[in-house]
């Protein structure tokens, strides 16, 4: 017999499936009728953050003990995060609904290596205050712009880890000159941006007139049209900074695939390290990920032209 917890889990699922269809239903009806009005309709969730990260104010930092504690201002509203350590820099940058709490996994064996860590919430993200999108909302370049704060108060970057989305944060941070790293890793990165949207206009049904205009809409609201967020087109901006990219091949939200042709593509040192069972998230606290990802950010094995890791999930 089904106990009451598991009828509503599955009421609920049920519901949530059927509103999915409802939505798509309504959207192909309005690629015909009204594709101004589900663009605009569409745009609003393209910036909304999935389920939201709570923001612990109580606690003060994220991560383990020791630390301190900062606050600065990005575009006018506060962002907060935790530093660690003395020595050269090295940045944690999380990814889209994720926190700074994720990223947490190297700062114990970077701090053994006398770097100082340093960690924050993007705009409405973790215990950071909404950003000029308002609460629940954000998009890359207000993380860009939050990471080149970051950046002004700590100083220039040693290293800088990031995931999903961070790697797009970054790209763009080099790019406005607010940031400078001599090595870059890249955790299951979000590559392009237009390949999100096809599998985000996939999922909603939208049609071509509709997906004409949420590009318009967001090269409206962030200043530069889609096909400007491609992390090989601003591969220039990096220099001679060495890369590493780690990815699982079970990853269902940032194609593995994307990364294999990132590192082939990318103009300088690039270096490949796989995974397989961990998925997206997983990839963040993994020993032995964690431990390829700081031996490279502190250069312990010299260049290497591909590697491998092979892990199943627990």
């Amino acid at each position: 017999m089904s106990t009451p917890t598991r009828r509503s889990s599955a009421l609920k699922l049920r519901m949530m499936h059927a509103g999915a269809a409802a939505l798509r239903i309504a959207n192909g009806v309005g690629e015909v009728v009204a594709p101004g009005l589900t663009a605009r309709a569409a745009a609003q969730r393209w910036f909304q953050i999935p389920d939201t990260p709570a923001r612990p104010r109580e606690s003060g930092q994220s991560g383990p003990g020791g630390g301190s504690a900062f606050e600065t201002l990005s575009l006018g509203h506060v962002i907060r995060g935790t530093s660690w350590g003395d020595g050269p820099v090295v940045y944690l940058v999380h990814g889209w609904a994720g926190s700074a709490q994720q990223m947490v996994g190297p700062v114990e064996p970077l701090l053994k290596r006398k770097c100082r860590v340093v960690v924050f919430d993007a705009p409405s993200h973790g215990r950071s205050d909404p950003g000029p999108s308002g609460p629940g909302r954000s998009h890359g370049l207000e993380f860009a712009h939050a990471l080149g704060a970051v950046s002004a108060l700590f100083g220039p970057a040693h290293g800088v880890i990031t995931h999903s989305l961070g790697a797009m944060a970054a790209m763009l941070a080099l790019r406005f000159g607010s940031l400078s790293t001599e090595r870059l890793v890249f955790l299951a990165p979000m590559t392009g941006l237009q390949s999100q949207l096809d599998t985000f206009a996939d999922a909603l049904n939208l049609g071509k007139r509709t997906r004409r205009r949420i590009a318009a809409r967001i090269h409206d609201r962030v200043g530069f049209p889609v096909e400007e967020f491609d992390v090989v087109r601003m591969a220039s901006y990096a220099g001679d900074a060495p890369l590493l990219v780690a990815h699982d091949t079970t990853d269902r939200y940032t194609p593995y695939g994307d990364s294999v042709r990132l590192v082939e593509d990318w103009p300088g040192t690039a270096e490949l390290l796989t995974t397989s069972g961990l998925g997206h998230n997983r990839l963040l606290r993994d020993p032995g990920v964690i431990a390829a990802v700081v031996s490279f950010v502190v250069n312990e094995n010299g260049p290497q032209n591909q590697r491998r890791l092979a892990r199943e999930a627990p």
